[in-house]
C-alpha cells in the first residue's frame, strides 16, 4: 500500500512539473489585447499549450521584467523597451525581433459627429471636444506617438490642457468610449473591438509620427525558453502575421 501511495505521489509530481514546463507567461502591450487573444487561442488549438497573457503598458512591463517578474516572453508596443532589457542582460538578444508595425488613429463614438474623416486634426478644435484621451507618454509608446503627431500638426501646446492620460492605450480607449473624453488618439488595433467598430475613425498619416515598430523578446530567466520560442515562431509565421494584420498590425515597411 505504501509503495502504491509513493507511486501515485511521484506521478502527481511529474505531472505537476510537466504542467509548469508547459505554462507560458506572456507580457503583452495593451494594444495587443484582441490580436494576442486570437493568437493565443489558435496556438492552444494547435499545440495544447495555453499562453497566460498579461496586458499593460510596455514601460511598466520593462520595469517589472528588469526587477525579476516571472515572464517568459515580452511583446512590446515599441522597440526601445525590449532593446533596453537586452542591453541590461535581462533578455535574450538572439530572440529580439520586430513582429509588427502599429498605426495611430483618431477615434470618437458614433454620436460625436466630429466628422473625423473630413476634418482630421481640425476636429480636435471643435468646441464639443473638452477632453482628448491618449496613453501616458512616459511609459506607453502610443502615447509618445500621439504627442509626436500633435506636435507635427502644430497643435500640441494648444491642446495639451485637454489631454487626459490613460495608464496604457487600452485605458485611453476606455476613456473615449465611456465619454470621459470626447475623442481618443489610439492604436488602430484596438478599434477592431466590436464595441468600437461603429465609431468614427480617421487614420493619422504615418508621416506624422515615428514608425511604431513593435518588438518581442524572450526573457533570459525564463525556464520555458523552448515553449516561448515556439509561440514566438507561430506569431511570426504566415498564419500569425495574418492574425496580426486582421487587427491592423502590419509587417514593417521596407525602405
Amino acid at each position: 500500500m505504501k509503495l502504491r501511495t509513493l507511486a501515485i505521489l511521484i506521478c502527481v509530481l511529474i505531472l505537476g512539473s510537466n504542467a509548469r514546463a508547459q505554462t507560458l507567461r506572456v507580457a503583452a502591450a495593451a494594444d495587443l489585447q484582441f490580436a494576442m487573444s486570437d493568437l493565443a487561442g489558435q496556438y492552444e488549438k494547435k499545440t495544447g499549450i495555453k499562453p497566460e497573457i498579461s496586458y499593460g503598458s510596455s514601460g511598466n512591463f520593462r520595469a517589472q521584467i528588469a526587477n525579476g517578474a516571472p515572464f517568459d516572453l515580452f511583446f512590446s508596443a515599441d522597440a526601445m523597451y525590449p532593446e533596453q532589457l537586452v542591453a541590461a542582460g535581462v533578455a535574450d538578444a538572439q530572440s529580439l525581433v520586430v513582429y509588427g508595425q502599429g498605426h495611430l488613429v483618431l477615434w470618437a463614438p458614433a454620436g460625436a459627429n466630429l466628422q473625423l474623416v473630413q476634418k482630421g486634426f481640425a476636429a480636435l478644435k471643435d468646441p464639443s471636444v473638452v477632453k482628448i484621451a491618449i496613453a501616458n507618454p512616459e511609459h506607453a509608446p502610443y502615447g509618445r506617438a500621439a504627442v509626436a503627431a500633435l506636435q507635427k500638426a502644430g497643435l500640441y501646446q494648444e491642446l495639451k490642457p485637454k489631454l487626459v492620460l490613460g495608464e496604457n492605450i487600452s485605458q485611453a480607449a476606455q476613456f473615449a468610449q465611456s465619454g470621459n473624453a470626447q475623442v481618443g488618439i489610439l492604436a488602430l488595433s484596438l478599434t477592431f473591438a466590436d464595441s468600437m467598430k461603429g465609431g468614427e475613425r480617421w487614420d493619422i498619416p504615418a508621416d506624422y509620427y515615428p514608425p511604431i515598430l513593435q518588438k518581442a523578446v524572450i526573457v533570459s530567466a525564463s525556464q520555458n525558453k523552448s515553449v516561448a520560442k515556439g509561440f514566438l515562431d507561430f506569431v511570426l509565421s504566415d498564419e500569425g502575421r495574418r492574425v496580426l494584420a486582421k487587427y491592423g498590425l502590419t509587417p514593417p515597411e521596407r525602405k
